[in-house]
């Protein structure tokens, strides 16, 4: 008789399944409008773009090149492309300075193989992204939530946590942060690099919103920041400004930790695909970019204030909500004695789905009153009817 196999590596025990997939699985089916994920519109997708470029990545003798194997560090032309867009947008970058990644969630993955050890803690927003917490569980790191208000992370109980937890990382997401919509005021980053700085954290930027802006002028990343800049490790992706099927991503690694994250890349998969990142650099060589971004900035500004619209008549009496100034999610509370879990059950049922915010607090006492709503994927007479459907929810769940 053969013995069992061996039992799968005890770390996966602390990372629970991602709702918010369930979620989608659950909404895939039947006339369902899901304000749940964060999906980007198909609507925004510059197909021609990156069908041309997929064609000219296989044209003649560049076929040899886009089905090789190739570098670590990712196609030259397409660092290149990323450096001038984050320099643009006040953080100087070389090509040499970054990492091409397949996703910023994978770039994410790799800062935790370089930093963290078992036991290690890493403070985040509270809330913040699920995905993250589900990545530093898997690498054995303790998440200690730091608490935020309507501006985003607070500086004085970030100082506090940093002396009470000794953590090695901070991880935020300055822009537009998911799950809340908040962006971290000027003032809050300086003083976020200071604290980092004096008492000795590295920090982890996490960025892929930051081009989604609809109103208000941008602020400069924490990583341009004098007292940050030897520390803080930039992510993002071309998800949201290009196509999110492409599974490209990048980190602006500092000089500290650049041959680290380099080790850990080859380790993970040697390199993201060629061919993939041929495309993706021919298709923004075709693509005028900022006019690209500037028509999805419209679309979704038009989709935001349809969901801010008719909030008021979905949500029960008393439920408060943010108006963020760009990126893709709307953060609401519920009433005291109200549950949004509960009250997304009922929503399913009537059509129509959002993602309770329970899993996105760290804590072991999330609060049950709160909500995201994405608000990109949908048409605003699809984002109105979907509202419909949660206000005939809540009426019944009253």
């Amino acid at each position: 008789m053969a013995a069992d196999p061996p039992a799968p590596a005890a770390r996966l025990a602390a990372v629970a399944s991602s709702p918010v997939r369930e979620i989608l699985a659950l909404t895939a089916q039947g006339d369902v409008i899901s304000l749940a994920g964060g999906l980007p519109s198909p609507d925004t997708f510059p197909a021609d773009e990156v069908r041309a470029a997929f064609a000219g990545a296989l044209a003649g003798d560049g076929a040899r090149r886009a089905l090789q194997y190739s570098t670590t560090e990712g196609n030259v032309a397409l660092r290149e492309a990323h450096a001038a867009r984050l320099t643009t947008r006040g953080l100087p970058t070389t090509g040499e300075q970054l990492l091409v990644c397949t996703g910023s969630q994978q770039a994410l993955g790799l800062v935790c193989d370089v930093l963290l050890e078992p036991g290690d803690t890493v403070l985040v927003e509270d809330p913040t992204y699920l995905a993250a917490l589900q990545r530093f569980a898997m690498a054995g790191a303790r998440s200690v939530g730091v608490a935020c208000d309507d501006d985003g992370l607070v500086p004085e109980a970030l100082e506090a946590a940093v002396r009470e937890h000794r953590p090695k990382l901070l991880y935020t997401m300055p822009n537009f942060q998911n799950p809340s919509g908040r962006t971290l005021p000027a003032e809050r980053r300086e003083a976020i690099a200071r604290i980092a700085a004096d008492l000795g954290l590295w920090i982890l930027e996490d960025d892929p919103y930051g081009e989604l802006r609809y109103e208000g002028a941008p602020i400069d990343p924490i990583a341009a920041l004098d007292d940050a800049a030897d520390r803080t490790i930039h992510i993002s992706s071309l998800s949201k400004v290009l196509a999110p099927g492409l599974r490209l991503g990048y980190a602006r690694m500092p000089d500290a930790l650049r041959p680290q994250l380099i080790v850990a890349k080859q380790a993970a998969d040697l390199h993201t695909s060629t061919i993939d990142q041929e495309a993706a650099a021919g298709a923004m060589a075709r693509l005028d970019l900022d006019a690209h971004l500037h028509a999805v900035r419209a679309l979704y500004g038009e989709r935001r204030d349809a969901l801010l619209a008719g909030l008021a008549d979905a949500l029960p009496d008393g439920s408060s909500w943010n108006r963020p100034a760009g990126g893709m999610f709307v953060w609401a509370r519920l009433p005291e004695g109200w549950d949004a879990t509960a009250l997304m059950r009922a929503a399913v049922e009537q059509g129509v789905a959002f993602v309770p915010g329970a899993p996105f607090h760290p804590g072991p006492d999330p609060d049950p009153r709160t909500l995201r709503f994405s608000f990109v994927t949908h048409t605003p007479d699809e984002i109105a009817e979907g509202l419909r459907r949660l206000g005939a929810a809540a009426a019944r769940s009253a």
